[in-house]
């Protein structure tokens, strides 16, 4: 890979440290599904400001530590912070802590009898009480920051996959989130849309504040805009670092999965049964 993985100067000049300073702290993490152990020993620490790369093979566990970051999936084991508060139990304090996470889904999750401007609206109209003219004006901003204000009368039907992805960007921004989680957004995307989407993550991630973390297997399209990357395998992270240090690794699973190859410590069978994980 030659990638320039070193975050932007904005970026780099505010990025915050010590525990006070993170946005997310995973600590001695267990994730089981049913009686089965998805991920193990997970200690990740996410600063303020900063955007990290989770990478890893199909099956590797991603979605799974997705799952607990939002609070659908209690740790078996260890502990989950989000801005120096726990994952709550209680339904109610849940919903609250997840209006501070925006989430945009690989499948995008928009309503197909809505146009592009009501899709973005929900959010705002389901979780506060805005006046319709300001949820109107809100709405032309999040469109506006992803580029598409002219868009906002066009339904999902009308939309190209580049365009579709950067609609559902903008809901998961609508109530202005201080973490941003992305499952896998270059999914299904040709190489241009995924070039505008990955600067848009980088852009927006420095004009808002944001932190970010994006949950992908496209190495190469993603190390650029990140200031660390983690890699999931076998049920643990095997690397954590900074892009420049993945790319100077020889650790022979790391390898194995930045390579693409078939044969190694990863093995693809464990990975197509872990599929749902």
């Amino acid at each position: 890979m030659s990638t320039d993985s070193s975050p932007s100067p904005a970026r780099a000049s505010r990025l915050p440290s010590g525990e006070d300073a993170l946005a997310v702290r995973l600590s001695g993490l267990r994730l089981d599904r049913g009686a089965r152990t998805v991920l193990s020993d997970i200690d990740l620490r996410v600063p303020r400001g900063s955007v990290t790369a989770v990478l890893g093979p199909s099956g590797s566990g991603k979605s799974t530590l997705l799952a607990a970051l939002t609070g659908e999936l209690a740790p078996a084991a260890g502990e989950v912070e989000l801005f120096g508060r726990p994952i709550p139990h209680r339904q109610r304090e849940l919903l609250e802590l997840r209006k501070s996470v925006g989430v945009l889904l690989q499948g995008n999750g928009l309503l197909t009898d809505l146009t592009a401007a009501e899709n973005v609206a929900l959010p705002l109209r389901a979780h506060t009480d805005l006046p319709a003219p300001l949820i109107r004006r809100l709405v032309e901003m999040k469109l506006h920051a992803v580029g598409l204000r002219a868009a906002a009368d066009l339904y999902p039907r009308e939309l190209s996959g580049g365009m579709a992805r950067r609609v559902a960007l903008a809901r998961a921004l609508a109530l202005d989130p201080p973490l941003m989680i992305y499952d896998e957004p270059l999914t299904g995307l040709d190489p241009i849309a995924s070039g505008v989407i990955m600067s848009l993550i980088s852009r927006l991630n420095d004009s808002l504040g944001l932190t970010s973390i994006v949950v992908t297997h496209h190495v190469h399209e993603t190390l650029p805009v990140a200031d660390r990357a983690i890699v999931i395998a076998n049920g643990r992270i095997v690397f954590s670092g900074t892009p420049a240090e993945l790319e100077a690794t020889r650790d022979p699973l790391v390898l194995q999965f930045l390579r693409g190859e078939p044969d190694g410590p990863i093995a693809f069978d464990t990975a197509a049964r872990t599929e749902a994980a």
